[in-house]
């Protein structure tokens, strides 16, 4: 605020005194007349102010429509021309968009993408990188794009930075072929690049922006909740003249402001406000100055009022203290017994009108009899030891009612007076049976608390125990090895026994889940008259139970031969059969047993150890125990080291494809190829399936190897394709994994396999005779895919007679155990013809694995085999020894 109106403020202050209130007014209207005309004044300005600016954005506005709506008109009879002529050439692309050009001058470039793909474009020079542009592929551009498609719409995009340089507008026009009767095909897109840099300048909205602030908003023509493209967005938030820009697919908002904002001109208004600043003092400092005289007289009177006021206010409080009080107030002489009610305290007495008590006689008789003598004890007490009086009791109303009453006093002499006492009384009736309700409240909340108490331990038990057998859980067990360690360093041991029932899942399958827990209870019974009292059992899991075993000094059950005895123990209890429901059931367990030995306590190792050891006691033939030793942490080592070089080895690349060439029975021409596995180990070499495939299935990597090696496998055969060998297929395993993978048909599907080149060995435990409804969909989908389906390792495992019928695979592989004994053995060799018929007789080629000897090769043949696969013909080998040895074989035949 200005000094002149600051003056007037301080004015009016001074005015706010009843005394002033004349100048008050008078202030108060001469500063909202002075606000008005002052707020008049900045409306005019600022009208005048916007009606500028829109006349300037507005034209802007203008020819931003006209050129753009025009150039787009322009490219629309390119677009006509092109749906008639089809094969339109580069000549008369170029006179077309010549003739445009020269009524533009706004366009950067124009370009026709047949089938999306930019194949011309006007001028060439400056635009050659536009030539070849994909737009499904381009992210900048695909969007649009695919909507000029999908709508059929013009659409109209930009700013876009431009694969050749530069920034532009960009209309894409989709280009439809009419062909008699039949719908319109598409063909493509016309796209017509405007230069964002001429259409700004022509526009004249440079020019308008070095006197505005403009911003422009709608990339892509998106309107008002488009993202901003020009200027500084900051002006759509300072109430800007806003104006909407129509373009033929959609709109821009423009908005715009003075560049120094909206506020008025420095010094616009000072003469007005000086005046009225003026014309303010010249009428309010003698109102001021009259009601200066006055006040004196108006303070006076004041004061004289106001203490008229405090004598009414203290004499109205202590009327409605009395009033709305409940206690009643009562005198007693002490000499002559005389009683002084007040009518409050006859009222709470509910005593008729009519009688007032004279004496104590008439106080007591009112008392409830079983009160009374106590009541005047109290007061014949206070009054004989001149002491506060203080008593709780109960009256009888005149109705029966029964009330409690609080009744306290002092006594006071006056001199020359008979010693007095006066006090007050209160119905405490509502307070006693409140506290009442309290007692019995908190009775009843010390048995709730009771029932929660008991509650919580039962939650606590449940919480820690297992609740078919009773025994420790998990989280039981985690707290015992939790204070284990915690006891460690004071010399306590423990050892640790995991056990797990075997052949349980069999029972739990054929008599049910009630035998199943049945034969958990009897475990859990037979652990615990085992196992000392001193020990802990606890139930881990489904089938699994835990026992601990703690020591300090006496380390004697710790020791090796105790915990075999103990272990033993268990085995030969547990395999004693148990009788449920007229069923005789058996079953054993194998345990694991592994103690500390480490110069620290480390529970969850001493878990891991006795899972570990049980892991090998079921795999050594179960109903057995194994201790943890070094040779198990030696054989954990190494595993956890081969996983981490097997993982290493996929990120590096070092699983390659080797490959066995397959032959034909009669010609020995190569017919194809398999391919193998092979690990390149950056220290033990070349390292084959055997030596890395377990790990590989617990690492859940086999499906990544077996996915490069089919990569593998398609590139090598496009390399001796294009160097001209003749090897036409490769054969590549694929676990029953995979063929359970959901997506396996969408990647293979993305590598665009040439029907025919690849096919499948099936070379895992996939027993079709089961019904697996997504391997067979999977398998019927790769067959559609123009990929192979070869049973491998036919006759030893579970392929069969009903698999070949659902299959129908395109081959059939004789595992080499079947081929090896065929030159001494007439039974086998008996054998392997009848699988080569059966076979041939369901259209199945038919191959056989392990050809060691040439003699091996004249018996298959005889026998009517289709193709041979062993050492016979070739070993394994490189994909560049390949390519050498089925050249020098191709010039050999040649040269033949």
């Amino acid at each position: 605020m200005s000094k002149p109106f600051a003056t007037i403020g301080r004015l009016l202050r001074a005015a706010a005194r009843p005394a002033y209130l004349p100048s008050l007014v008078a202030a108060v209207v001469i500063a909202v007349a002075a606000w008005f005309a002052d707020a008049q004044n900045q409306v005019v300005y600022h009208e005048k102010q916007r009606a500028e600016v829109l006349a300037r954005a507005s034209i802007v506005r203008a020819r931003l429509e006209g050129y753009v709506s025009g150039n787009i008109q322009l490219v629309r009879g390119l677009v006509a021309t092109i749906s008639v002529e089809r094969g339109l050439s580069q000549s008369r692309f170029d006179a077309l968009a010549r003739a445009l050009f020269a009524t533009s001058a706004q366009f950067r470039s124009i370009a026709i993408a047949p089938n999306m793909v930019v194949t011309m474009t006007y001028p060439l020079r400056g635009n050659e990188r536009a030539i070849g542009l994909d737009y499904t592929r381009n992210e900048a551009q695909r969007d649009a794009a695919l909507k000029a498609r999908d709508t059929g719409q013009m659409v109209f995009a930009g700013p876009v930075d431009l694969v050749q340089g530069g920034r532009g507008f960009i209309g894409r026009f989709p280009v439809y072929i009419f062909s008699g009767s039949n719908p319109p095909a598409f063909w493509g897109l016309v796209s017509a690049v405007i230069d964002v840099d001429k259409l700004y300048a022509d526009s004249g909205l440079l020019e308008a922006a070095d006197e505005l602030d403009i911003a422009i908003t709608g990339r892509d023509a998106t309107g008002a909740a488009g993202a901003p493209f020009f200027g500084d967005p900051a002006v759509f938030a300072d109430t800007p003249v806003e104006l909407d820009v129509l373009l033929p697919s959609g709109s821009w908002r423009i908005a715009a402001r003075p560049k120094a904002g909206w506020a008025a001109e420095p010094g616009a208004f000072a003469r007005s406000r000086a005046l009225m600043a003026l014309g303010a003092l010249f009428i309010l400092v003698p109102i001021v100055l009259a009601g200066r005289f006055a006040e004196d007289r108006q303070r006076f009177i004041g004061r004289l009022r106001g203490r008229e006021a405090e004598l009414k206010r203290l004499s109205r409080r202590l009327g409605l203290a009395l009033d709305t009080s409940r206690v009643g107030v009562w005198e007693c002489d002490l000499v002559t017994g005389e009683l002084f009610w007040d009518d409050r305290l006859r009222r709470l007495y509910q005593l008729p009108e009519d009688y007032t008590p004279s004496s104590l006689a008439d106080w007591s008789n009112m008392i409830h009899p079983d009160d009374r003598e106590r009541a005047l004890r109290e007061s014949r007490e206070a009054e004989k030891s001149r002491s506060r009086y203080s008593s709780d009791y109960r009256i009888v109303l005149p109705g029966g009612d029964v009330r409690h009453i609080r009744s306290t006093g002092s006594i006071y002499e006056d001199p020359g007076q008979s010693p007095r006492m006066i006090g007050v009384d209160w119905d405490v009736t509502s307070y006693v049976a409140l506290n009442e309700e309290l007692r019995q409240a908190n009775t009843i909340a010390e048995a709730r608390n009771a029932e929660l108490e008991a509650a919580k331990a039962s939650i606590e038990f449940n919480a820690l125990h297992d609740s078919l057998t009773g025994l420790p859980n998990r989280r039981y067990l985690d707290t015992v090895l939790s204070g284990h360690a915690e006891r460690f360093g004071h010399g306590e041991r423990a050892a640790l026994l995991h056990v797990d029932l075997d052949r349980f899942k069999q029972i739990n399958d054929t008599l049910g889940h009630a035998a199943g827990d049945a034969m958990l209870v009897h475990a859990a019974q037979v652990l615990r008259e085992i196992v000392g009292p001193r020990d802990f059992v606890a139930r881990v899991g489904g089938d699994e139970f835990v026992v601990v075993l703690r020591r300090t000094g006496d380390l004697d059950h710790l020791r090796g031969r105790h915990l075999a005895r103990l272990a033993d123990s268990i085995v030969e209890r547990m395999r004693e059969p148990v009788m449920y429901q007229g069923h005789e059931c058996r079953f054993g367990v194998s345990v694991g047993i592994a103690a500390d030995t480490d110069a620290v306590a480390d529970p969850t190792r001493l878990l891991v150890n006795a899972d570990i050891a049980l892991y090998r006691a079921k795999s050594r033939g179960r109903n057995r125990h194994q201790f943890f030793n070094d040779a198990l942490q030696a054989e954990i080592s190494a595993t956890k080291r081969m996983a981490d070089e097997i993982l290493a080895g996929i990120e590096h690349r070092q699983f390659v494809a080797h490959y066995q060439p397959q032959f034909d029975a009669t010609t020995h021409e190569i017919i194809g190829v398999e391919a193998l596995a092979r690990w390149n180990h950056p220290t033990d070499g070349t390292l084959a399936p055997a030596a890395f495939m377990r790990i590989a299935e617990e690492l859940n990597v086999v499906d990544t190897i077996d996915r490069h090696i089919l990569d593998q496998a398609l590139a090598d055969l496009a390399g001796w394709q294009k160097a001209g060998l003749a090897i036409p297929k490769a054969s590549v395993n694929v676990s029953a994994r995979r063929l359970h993978d959901e997506e396996l048909i969408n990647g293979l599907t993305a590598l665009d396999i040439a029907p025919g080149t690849i096919s499948f060995e099936l070379v895992e435990s996939i027993f079709l005779d089961e019904h697996d409804e997504l391997i067979a969909w999977n398998v019927d989908r790769i067959k559609q895919l123009g990929i192979d389906v070869e049973i491998d390792d036919f006759g030893t495992g579970y392929a069969s007679i009903v698999s070949l019928l659902k299959l129908r695979p395109r081959r059939l592989k004789i595992d080499r155990q079947l081929i090896m004994p065929i030159v001494r053995s007439p039974a086998q060799r008996q054998l392997v013809g009848s699988i080569i018929d059966i076979g041939h007789s369901l259209g199945v080629e038919v191959l056989a694995e392990g050809v060691e000897t040439m003699e091996h090769a004249h018996i298959l043949k005889q026998l009517g085999c289709d193709a041979l696969q062993g050492y016979a013909f070739a070993r394994p080998m490189s994909a560049a020894d390949l390519a050498t040895f089925a050249r020098t074989r191709q010039q050999r035949r040649l040269a033949s």
